[in-house]
């Protein structure tokens, strides 16, 4: 299986049968590998409602027919903007043709901006845990540190976990190497640090505090690719 890191938060999951983005926050970012017409995609998933996540869900969508997996209120939001869509909701695990999906808690938000600036309310924020072909990989979205973390693990265990560093919005170094042992992936790559200046966190930072905790820490520039 290849992962490839996209930039921020996004990420191209490559199987033998299928293709996942995750996260496809790619127009608009700066540190974005590939452009969004450039995405060839199977299915798209999606942790939360915030633009640097959602990013070109749709257009992704529309353009190749992958559906979006995603939360309720998001996927029904989604939908009504011409997506096809699967809204799912959390703690449950969902079959697929590739295998399944379960959403997880996390400690963040989950939100649009209207005209006007008026805040729309797009459902509670998750990470998403993905079974397929043998592997099992997890994407915390956007979270802070919480210690149910290691029912996540409890529940299967992880191959690969795509953790956010970047600190101010989300844990930081030294949180996201807790999240390491409460986890206890066979491999991490740290995301959503470095893309704007608040959320400028050192990689190598975490790759030294994760030391020693059980998992291969791999610091992917935007385009880098993991075989795993």
């Amino acid at each position: 299986m290849k992962l490839t890191y996209l930039g921020h938060a996004a990420a191209l999951l490559e199987s033998a049968k299928e293709t996942f983005i995750l996260d496809p926050f790619l127009t608009g970012n700066p540190k974005a590998s590939i452009k969004a017409d450039q995405v060839k995609a199977t299915y798209v998933l999606i942790t939360h409602g915030h633009g640097d996540h959602v990013g070109d869900a749709v257009s992704i969508s529309k353009r190749t027919g992958a559906p979006i997996i995603t939360t309720f209120e998001l996927g029904n939001w989604l939908a009504a903007q011409g997506a096809k869509t699967v809204p799912m909701n959390h703690g449950g695990w969902a079959k697929f043709p590739f295998g399944r999906v379960k959403f997880t808690f996390a400690i963040h938000s989950s939100s649009t901006t209207e005209d006007g600036g008026r805040p729309l309310y797009l459902g509670d924020p998750a990470g998403v845990v993905l079974e397929t072909e043998g592997k099992t990989i997890y994407h915390a979205g956007d979270t802070a540190l919480f210690s149910d973390m290691r029912l996540i693990a409890e529940d299967t265990p992880l191959d690969l976990a795509l953790l956010p560093i970047g600190d101010y919005y989300t844990m930081g170094p030294k949180d996201a190497s807790r999240a390491v042992e409460f986890l206890q992936p066979k491999n991490v790559v740290p995301i959503h640090y470095g893309t704007f200046p608040v959320i400028d966190s050192d990689p190598q930072e975490f790759a030294k505090l994760a030391q020693g905790k059980g998992a291969k820490v791999h610091v992917l520039r935007p385009g880098g690719t993991l075989d795993f």
